[in-house]
């Protein structure tokens, strides 16, 4: 980093990775990859080739063949779970802007920073709720 503008870019980017970008990506995960088929851990077998005894399974009985490719039973629970655990709210969330004590520090000029930043999240939330 050399200047001001890079070192403004880089933190830019550190808290819209960490905030925005990890909500976006996380938190709506559950409604569609909570459903197996949507988005299984794992095939165990290729897609079969036309003219085999494995194809012609899968023309007459397509489901059977699909449920033999995919995750077992446990797995998917497991998988299942792990998603919609990650896919919460946690209880005691501090979200950007804010803080869960107020002695975290006592230097003024940050301080003075963090309220302007939490004020001026307050700002984008209103213009973008309207």
């Amino acid at each position: 980093m050399q200047t001001r503008e890079d070192l403004v870019e880089t933190c830019t980017i550190i808290i819209w990775t960490a905030s925005a970008l990890h909500a976006a990506v996380n938190f709506g995960q559950y409604p569609y990859a909570g459903y197996l088929p949507n988005r299984p851990t794992i095939s165990r077998k290729f897609m079969p080739e036309k003219g085999t005894p494995e194809y012609k399974e899968l023309e007459s009985s397509p489901d059977t063949v699909f449920l033999k490719t995919i995750t077992a039973q446990l797995q998917t629970v497991l998988g299942i779970a792990l998603i919609e655990i990650l896919s919460r709210h946690s209880t005691d969330e501090v979200y950007l802007g804010q803080r869960d004590t107020p002695e975290w520090t006592v230097d003024t000029e940050p301080l003075k920073a963090f309220d302007k930043f939490g004020s001026k999240l307050a700002e984008l939330r209103t213009e973008l709720q309207v």
